[in-house]
């Protein structure tokens, strides 16, 4: 330790907090017990050494930044562990820590001067956040997770309505701001209301698991599925016009023909019919493309089930 830093060797030693002086070579000048305690130095050891060639792993163009300015502008800087994790990669000590690698740290580079207000050095400090950030990303998740829950149906695990149509409702707004195409596909299982009196609800409930994974397989990532009530499920279909929204919609419906279901030795066919339309220039309102999407679901049921027909004027 330098005799320029000797007096404030025993206040420094009790905080804590990682507190280092370096001056403008970045030659250490400055070295309390809780650096000395996280780091692989002692203050015997790194006091008048180069910074850089004791710690490799630093950001070191980031380092010499927030140091360099420092000197120039005579103001201190600060920076958070949510803008930078940590400066120096020091072991944070806790057993449950989910992704933290390593202690999460605050920094604060404040300007020390002579008698003529020249900075001579700078005092960096480093504050120990990682509890704080352990509990804020612990809350974030949750958060999320929370959200998710509540836009997911219980029983499908597909989107609920609400989660369902305000998705609708912005791709269909950006479609108008943007341009492009969306379709829509509703369908609903057929004599499901037969199949729960005559079989019970677990069967019924069943038979909407199974409906929903078969669905997935056939969807892309980018299409949207949700229940929209009871047995009837709702899919938007981004940049997809009519033609291939047929085509959508009869696969979905052979892949939900194609095995009976299963439930404590029962079995039975299922069956959907489904109901699609696709916005255009004419046509990119949220509720009127659902109102179509339904009336062409009617019409399948009217002529017989089992079946996909498109909205016609």
């Amino acid at each position: 330790m330098t005799t320029q830093f000797a007096y404030t060797h025993n206040i420094i030693d009790c905080l804590d907090t990682g507190v280092f002086v370096v001056d403008k070579h970045f030659t250490v000048q400055l070295w309390n017990k809780f650096m000395e305690v996280h780091s692989n130095f002692t203050e015997s050891k790194i006091i008048g050494k180069n910074f850089f060639e004791c710690f490799s792993e630093l950001p070191k163009k980031w380092f010499e930044r927030k140091i360099h300015s420092v000197f120039m502008l005579n103001h201190e800087s600060y920076t958070s562990w949510e803008q930078r994790p940590y400066l120096l990669q020091f072991s944070h000590g806790r057993s449950v820590t989910g992704q933290l690698d390593f202690m999460y740290q605050n920094c604060n580079f404040a300007p020390i001067c002579d008698q003529n207000n020249e900075v001579q050095y700078v005092c960096v400090t480093i504050k120990d956040m990682t509890d704080i950030a352990i509990s804020t990303m612990q809350l974030k998740e949750a958060c999320a997770e929370l959200e998710r829950v509540s836009s997911i149906d219980g029983l499908t695990h597909l989107y609920n309505r609400s989660h369902w149509e305000k998705a609708f409702t912005n791709e269909v707004e950006r479609i108008e701001r943007y341009g492009g195409e969306v379709s829509l596909i509703i369908f609903d299982m057929d004599y499901f209301k037969k199949i729960n009196d005559q079989n019970g609800h677990l069967f019924g409930d069943q038979v909407l698991r199974e409906v929903a994974q078969r669905c997935k397989e056939v969807l892309r990532s980018a299409d949207v599925i949700g229940r929209y009530g009871g047995e009837e499920f709702v899919i938007f279909l981004p940049e997809t016009n009519v033609q291939e929204a047929a085509l959508v919609a009869e696969k979905l419906r052979k892949k939900i023909a194609e095995f009976p279901v299963s439930y404590e030795g029962v079995t039975l066919p299922v069956s959907i019919s489904a109901g699609f339309t696709a916005s255009n220039t004419d046509n990119h309102d949220f509720e009127k493309l659902l109102h179509q999407a339904d009336i062409a679901l009617y019409q399948a049921k009217q002529a017989g089930r089992n079946q996909c027909i498109g909205y016609t004027d």
